[in-house]
């Protein structure tokens, strides 16, 4: 079956799955963000009384509307590209991914859409305590989304709570707690959407700025920059605390993406954290060169980060290919211990798994019990290793190193420098004097196109970190796709680079006029 398949449709359904979800997180992280911040400042208005905050919360929530219809968009078209590219793929993961969906579908955007109608044509028709209801079941809708997607995602990236059924040749879900309450889902869930949130913030600390800047609408544009700046920074140190989490979580679970992450090529006891680095272009797995030109570390800092403890073993890329060392585990006696198996071993496991499989249903179909159960157990001591089976070469498990490892720290040096910002903004504004620093103004302005930046690079080490890998272990992309012509994928690919081009360029425009406007009963408040 492998080899029937055309590489080049790999390729480019990758390539339209990317271009869609890049664009997609373009819209969703500002939703997720703005939704909870007009929550909040419709709760002061409710509270206070003040009109001010009224008019604040309607021109924010004006924004958060714009971006909100047009994300929805994107993110149908990323759902059907499941059916048309990666049709194996959603034979292959049974009920468990559709699961998920199916939730987020008839819960999370049914609350959505019932509610954001409320939110937005409510006023004076409903009670304020009312419309105050419906601007947070909004918010949560918003959010409860997300969940079910990234518990979908996080699935994929270490599959659990599930059977495989060789009848069908579909991982079926066995516990649905397991799925939702996994430590890749938790901590994918609540490490996005806390970037959605800071994302939200510096966008209405920006505009705010720009406000200032323009000496138009101070009073709300300081008092947008107040609840932002202390929502941002609650939830910016809460993104870094979950950042921790998932990188323990990877470093359990996927080695190799952490492995990619820093650059690890040979594992250490006490491995120590990559601070700033430039890789050796020239470096490749198995070879003897230097991985850096130029690196600065912290001692033991990975292996305090990855496995809690600062002399645990943190097995590199090679490690990982070749096999033949102890993974860490604590509180288990050495001589329970297993030594890793190399990924060729793998490969030779998940070949067995596929032939297994093979001959159950042949067996199977022909009635002959003994065999088929013979072949069912051979599957399932192998089935852990099934996705290798379709791989040819170990070192087809490498993703792109320099991309994760310049990503992740990209992503880690930003995240610290979103944290001060919250803190210099909030000093100056409690001393009185934000709109007289025009550079931090300035600099909060163009810090916007920087946090999306940091959040797109967050998305490249979870994906492309895990390559070659669709679902952990089990599929790999090359097996996941559509067995159908490239040429319908490549013009496809185009027409939505065309469309979500415009899309952006639509949203950009909209938001821009609906901020030169300005707050509707403005002028110099």
């Amino acid at each position: 079956m492998i080899d029937q398949i055309d590489l080049s449709m790999v390729d480019w359904a990758r390539a339209q799955f990317a271009l869609t979800a890049i664009y997609h997180w373009l819209f969703v992280p500002l939703t997720l963000g703005l939704s909870f911040l007009v929550a909040i400042m419709e709760t002061i208005y409710v509270r206070t009384g003040n009109p001010e905050w009224k008019k604040i919360t309607k021109f924010w929530m004006i924004l958060f509307g714009i971006n909100f219809a047009i994300g929805v968009a994107t993110g149908i078209i990323l759902e059907f590209e499941f059916g048309t590219n990666w049709s194996n793929y959603s034979w292959f993961v049974g009920d468990i991914f559709g699961a998920p969906l199916a939730i987020e579908g008839i819960m999370a955007f049914f609350l959505e859409s019932t509610f954001i109608a409320i939110m937005f044509f409510g006023w004076n028709k409903v009670s304020k305590g009312f419309h105050l209801a419906a601007s947070w079941l909004t918010a949560i809708g918003a959010n409860l989304s997300a969940l079910w997607i990234l518990v979908a995602n996080a699935w994929m990236q270490y599959p659990t709570g599930m059977v495989f059924n060789p009848d069908t040749a579909r991982n079926e879900m066995a516990n649905f707690w397991d799925v939702l309450l996994s430590p890749m889902a938790v901590n994918k869930f609540l490490h996005t959407i806390s970037n959605g949130y800071v994302i939200a913030s510096i966008f209405m600390i920006g505009i705010s700025a720009w406000f200032l800047l323009h000496k138009r609408h101070v009073l709300t544009a300081k008092r947008s920059i107040l609840v932002a700046a202390v929502f941002g920074l609650i939830t910016s140190i809460f993104l870094a605390f979950t950042g921790d989490g998932s990188a323990y979580t990877i470093a359990q679970k996927q080695p190799m993406k952490l492995a990619a992450m820093e650059g690890l090529y040979d594992g250490k006891a006490g491995a120590g954290l990559v601070a700033f680095g430039i890789l050796n272009p020239d470096k490749k797995p198995g070879d003897k060169k230097d991985p850096f030109i130029l690196k600065i570390g912290v001692p033991r800092l990975l292996a305090i980060l990855g496995y809690r403890n600062a002399n645990a073993y943190v097995p590199g890329v090679n490690d990982i290919v070749n096999g033949g060392y102890t993974p860490w585990f604590e509180n288990i006696p050495e001589e329970e211990k297993e030594m890793a198996y190399s990924v060729a071993q793998k490969i030779d496991k998940g070949k067995e798994a596929i032939s297994a499989l093979r001959d159950y249903k042949t067996a199977s179909r022909a009635g002959n019990s003994t065999l088929a159960r013979i072949s069912r157990k051979k599957l399932e001591a192998n089935f852990h290793y099934f996705g290798y089976g379709y791989l040819n070469e170990p070192g087809s498990v490498v993703p792109n190193v320099p991309l994760t490892f310049y990503s992740f720290h990209l992503m880690v040096f930003l995240g610290v420098y979103f944290i001060l910002l919250f803190i210099v903004v909030l000093y100056f504004l409690n001393r009185g004097t934000l709109e007289h620093r025009r550079w931090l103004l300035w600099l909060s302005l163009w810090t916007i196109p920087v946090v999306y930046l940091a959040s797109q690079a967050g998305w490249v080490v979870a994906e492309v970190g895990r390559q070659p890998w669709v679902i952990q272990d089990l599929l790999p992309t090359v097996a996941a796709v559509s067995m159908i012509d490239s040429a319908s994928v490549k013009i496809t690919f185009w027409i939505f680079a065309g469309l979500f081009t415009a899309l952006l360029i639509a949203d950009v425009m909209i938001l821009v006029r609906q901020i030169k406007i300005g707050p509707k009963d403005g002028g110099q408040s």
